[in-house]
């Protein structure tokens, strides 16, 4: 089964298919300073975390100008969104609700702004990263940012405490039980630094990580004339195939090349493959 590469995709369909749009963020000049997790460990000391849950979301900055991805692309959403923030930098999540990826991917990838898909957007914000002091300060400080804001769609996390492992399992059960993703814990004794460290964890049933798509492998059977994996490198260097989880519609227009997908397993093999690796979504960087 051949694999269709960066070289060979511009000169070859697969019965018509053709390369879906790259998102629509423009770029930006720098990298937003972002705080970034780690997995949780059973060995956590809970008593030092804040804990919430993990929202299926974009991950947004906002600068006190502009609205940036975790890559540093510009998000362009309407005006009156973003109308009256204040200048000091705020850190969340673009979030409509649960299981609801796929709606707010379309509404920020819009060439031009859907004024009535982004009146079902909030900005769910977690931190103030320019902001002295640990979580414990910054989380009070936020609350008050937020109440200043005054708008219902930009919205303080709430964060929570939890008294031992049953009570963080009952917790992610119920989350995932009603379709939201995990939990995520930070450190209320910690600073806000651009790095990953156990500061911040990401507590779910399933490992999840991180790859670049690098090429297509065609279908066969009723996938004949789409993709029937994609062909993908992982932040280890490792290449693999991934078409468990892809969607009829993303057989037909598959994420570009270049481009990073999120895919979830179970461990790894010796080799440090993933086990059951499986899309779950296109990043919006």
């Amino acid at each position: 089964m051949s694999v269709l590469s960066l070289r060979t995709w511009g000169a070859l369909t697969l019965a018509g298919l053709s390369l879906s749009a790259a998102p629509r963020l423009l770029l930006a000049a720098d990298t937003p300073p972002l705080m970034l997790a780690n997995s949780f460990s059973p060995h956590t000391v809970l008593a030092n975390y804040w804990i919430s849950e993990k929202l299926d979301g974009v991950r947004a900055y906002w600068d006190g100008k502009r609205l940036l991805s975790r890559r540093g692309n510009a998000i362009e959403p309407p005006a009156w969104f973003t109308a009256g923030w204040p200048e000091q930098s705020l850190d969340g999540e673009l979030w409509i609700g649960r299981g609801q990826f796929a709606a707010l991917s379309g509404t920020v990838r819009q060439l031009q702004a859907d004024d009535s898909a982004w009146r079902k957007v909030h900005f769910m914000v977690y931190d103030l990263p320019a902001w002295p002091g640990d979580f414990n300060r910054r989380d009070q400080q936020l609350s008050e940012v937020i109440k200043a804001i005054n708008q219902p769609w930009v919205q303080h996390v709430e964060q929570q405490r939890v008294n031992n492992l049953e009570e963080l399992h009952t917790w992610l059960a119920n989350v995932e039980r009603e379709g939201g993703e995990g939990l995520m814990l930070k450190r209320g004794e910690s600073l806000y630094h651009a790095s990953r460290s156990d500061d911040l964890l990401k507590y779910k049933r399933h490992q999840d990580a991180e790859a670049e798509v690098i090429g297509y492998i065609p279908g066969k059977g009723k996938y004949t004339g789409m993709v029937g994996a994609l062909l993908v490198r992982n932040q280890a260097g490792l290449e693999f195939r991934l078409g468990s989880g892809l969607s009829d519609a993303e057989r037909r227009e598959p994420p570009p090349l270049g481009s990073q997908i999120t895919y979830r397993y179970d461990g790894t093999t010796k080799t440090g493959v993933p086990r059951f690796a499986r899309f779950l979504r296109m990043r919006i960087e």
